[in-house]
C-alpha cells in the first residue's frame, strides 16, 4: 500500500483558507485571502515543488478542486504541467463528471483506501474538511504542514473546536525553515497519543 500526504498551509492559529489569492475563497466573509505571497521564497518555493515531483496521485476535496480545476489547466510551467499529467480523485457526492482531464469522482472517503493500493505517493493539497475526514478515517500517513508566522482570529482551521481524533505523529524530518519566516513540519502518524503521565514523576 502507498502513502497518503497532507500538504497544507496554516498560519499559526491554524486557518488554511484562501493563501493563494485574495478571492480565492470568501466564504463566511473572510476576507484575508492572500496571505501566503508576503511570505514566499526561493526556498520555500523549491520546497513545495519537490513536495508536487514527488507524487504520483493527487486527491483534492470539492472546493480545492474547483479552485486547481479552474486554474491549472490553463498554466504550462513546471507545476501546471506536473499536476495536469498525474492521475486526479476528488472527493465529492455531488460531482459526477470533473472537467479537469484525468480527474475520477469518489463518493465517499472510504474509497479512498483503494487509492492507496494502486499508487504509492498519494497527497492532498488543501482541502481541509477532507484532511478531518482523512484523519478520522485513518488514512493519513503524513502530515507536511507549511507553518506561516501571522493569525487571522477567523477563518477555516483544520481542526476547529471540537474537531480531531486522537492521534500521535512523529518528526519525519527536521524541520525546515525558509528566510521569509515559514517553516515546514513533516510528521509521520505513530499510533496512539500516549497520556496520563505525571511530568514530575518522569
Amino acid at each position: 500500500m502507498g502513502t497518503l500526504s497532507v500538504d497544507l498551509f496554516l498560519t499559526l492559529d491554524g486557518v488554511y483558507q484562501a493563501p493563494g489569492g485574495p478571492d480565492e475563497d470568501t466564504s463566511d466573509g473572510f476576507t484575508f485571502g492572500g496571505w501566503q505571497a508576503a511570505y514566499s521564497d526561493e526556498e520555500a518555493g523549491a520546497a513545495i515543488v519537490a513536495g508536487i515531483d514527488r507524487m504520483d496521485a493527487l486527491l483534492l476535496g470539492r472546493r480545492t478542486y474547483d479552485i486547481f480545476a479552474g486554474y491549472w489547466p490553463k498554466q504550462s510551467d513546471h507545476i501546471g504541467d506536473t499536476l495536469n499529467a498525474l492521475p486526479k480523485f476528488v472527493v465529492s457526492r455531488t460531482l459526477t463528471d470533473p472537467g479537469w482531464e484525468g480527474t475520477t469522482a469518489l463518493t465517499d472517503v472510504k474509497e479512498v483506501a483503494a487509492v492507496k493500493e494502486r499508487f504509492n505517493d498519494v497527497h492532498v493539497i488543501g482541502s481541509g474538511v477532507l484532511a478531518r475526514s482523512l484523519l478520522e478515517a485513518d488514512l493519513v500517513d503524513r502530515l507536511n504542514l507549511y507553518l506561516y508566522p501571522l493569525t487571522f482570529g477567523t477563518g477555516k482551521r483544520l481542526f476547529p473546536d471540537g474537531a480531531g481524533v486522537p492521534a500521535a505523529f512523529r518528526l519525519a524530518q527536521p524541520p525546515q525553515a525558509f528566510p521569509n519566516g515559514a517553516i515546514l513540519l513533516a510528521y509521520d502518524r505513530a499510533g496512539d497519543p500516549v497520556t496520563g503521565i505525571d511530568i514530575s514523576q518522569s
